[in-house]
């Protein structure tokens, strides 16, 4: 491999248990044969790390959280880039997008992005970055200042809650993107002014980490308060995840319905959720697991009769791409009650390999539960069909192909 084409990946986080996907795409680049170095606006918060993690090999540095943590190393790198050629143009940018967001974010992303310069990685020949929200700010920047181009990976969040005009401009500044949603894919590429931008890449699983399941679940259909129909959930406590209602969906079910809720996540609302379980009067059938690594998850999804998640598009738009937990427990042969926000539809077909319905409706949501829990036929055709999906159209193999041409194309078209 070619040292002088290092892609230097910029996140906003690193480690995060939540972004399985991102470490299992850096893997697989790297075992493509590309050769990366990390940089994260952010150091770690988590406490645990998932096995993939421990396989990067790629170097990672940080860049100041906030610039007044570190105002020596910020002056130092202005003092460094604004000698270079594309400062002039980096900080008409700067000031251009100020006037339309004037924050300390704003100043903290051109901060750390003439930091990412003046500290740039050796032999460092490509930029990319993850997130089209703050990432792609520092990345814009820093391609600008520096010259070097960029390319951005959007998935969710960072695309439904940005400006257009602030979205539009990264898109106009970028080499290309990806993003892993076809309707985050329509948004994006109807903001790209004509430009044949962005490209349809859905992340996939890595399926050698989730093989097939071969065990055989028990027939349970809730009616044996001895041995109860096992739900699980996986995700951050979040307003995305519309965990309180799945709670009131839960409230619903008739008295008669044994169940057990396994959730597995840390997140800010875990104290309401647990607050709101007690007012509905089902604390005693849930258990509230916090963080875990992939290992104990898969265990989980073993160990589980169906897998649940109400996401919902909440006021500012905040809404899921296609959450990676719900192709991981496809993989393990587990259906999935959920909503058809965003991409879940484009994995799930409501009746074929799922059950779907609208999102903020704990009434629709507690009649799918009622149905896969009192009848192990369906669960079973429907978790196999999922299955079935995943293990044609989600093997990670796919996106790092995907990725792999885009960046060897681009150094070809750019002659790097």
């Amino acid at each position: 491999m070619n040292r002088t084409r290092k892609i230097v990946v910029l996140l906003k986080g690193y480690p995060r248990l939540s972004e399985t996907f991102i470490a299992q795409e850096l893997l697989g680049l790297e075992r493509a044969g590309l050769e990366l170095e990390i940089v994260a606006m952010r150091r770690p918060t988590d406490k645990k790390r998932h096995p993939v993690h421990e396989e990067i090999r790629a170097r990672v540095s940080y860049l100041p959280e906030y610039l007044h943590e570190e105002p020596l190393r910020v002056l130092k790198a202005l003092w460094t880039t604004c000698r270079l050629p594309g400062f002039g143009k980096a900080l008409f940018s700067f000031l251009k997008d100020l006037r339309r967001d004037f924050s300390r974010n704003r100043f903290r992303r051109f901060g750390q992005a003439a930091v990412l310069v003046a500290e740039w990685p050796q032999g460092g020949k490509w930029l990319h970055a993850h997130f089209i929200h703050t990432p792609a700010s520092v990345a814009r920047y820093a391609s600008e200042i520096s010259g070097i181009p960029w390319s951005i990976s959007a998935h969710a969040k960072d695309i439904w809650t940005s400006e257009d005009w602030d979205l539009a401009e990264k898109l106009q500044s970028a080499d290309w993107g990806v993003t892993c949603t076809k309707v985050g894919y329509d948004k994006l590429s109807s903001l790209a002014g004509g430009r044949d931008v962005m490209h349809l890449s859905y992340h996939g699983l890595d399926l050698d980490r989730f093989p097939h399941f071969d065990g055989q679940r028990p027939r349970r259909d809730g009616s044996d308060p001895a041995d109860p129909v096992r739900v699980l959930s996986v995700g951050r406590a979040v307003k995305k995840k519309g965990y309180d209602v799945l709670l009131k969906a839960f409230a619903r079910l008739p008295a008669n319905i044994h169940w057990q809720f396994t959730h597995i996540g840390g997140g800010d609302e875990l104290g309401g959720l647990k607050a709101l379980a007690g007012e509905l009067g089902i604390s005693d059938r849930i258990t509230w697991k916090g963080s875990m690594d992939q290992r104990d998850v898969l265990a989980h999804y073993h160990d589980s009769d169906l897998f649940a998640l109400a996401c919902r598009i909440t006021a500012d738009g905040d809404r899921d791409g296609l959450p990676n937990v719900l192709v991981e427990a496809a993989s393990q042969r587990l259906v999935a009650v959920s909503t058809t926000v965003s991409g879940i539809s484009e994995l799930f077909v409501d009746g074929e390999n799922a059950l779907l319905v609208e999102s903020e409706d704990p009434e629709a949501l507690a009649d799918a539960l009622q149905r896969v829990m009192t009848d192990p036929d369906l669960r079973e055709t429907l978790g196999a069909a999922a299955e079935a999906r995943v293990r044609k159209d989600f093997d990670h193999h796919n996106s790092i192909h995907d990725l792999d041409r885009l960046f060897k194309g681009a150094w070809v078209r750019r002659g790097i």
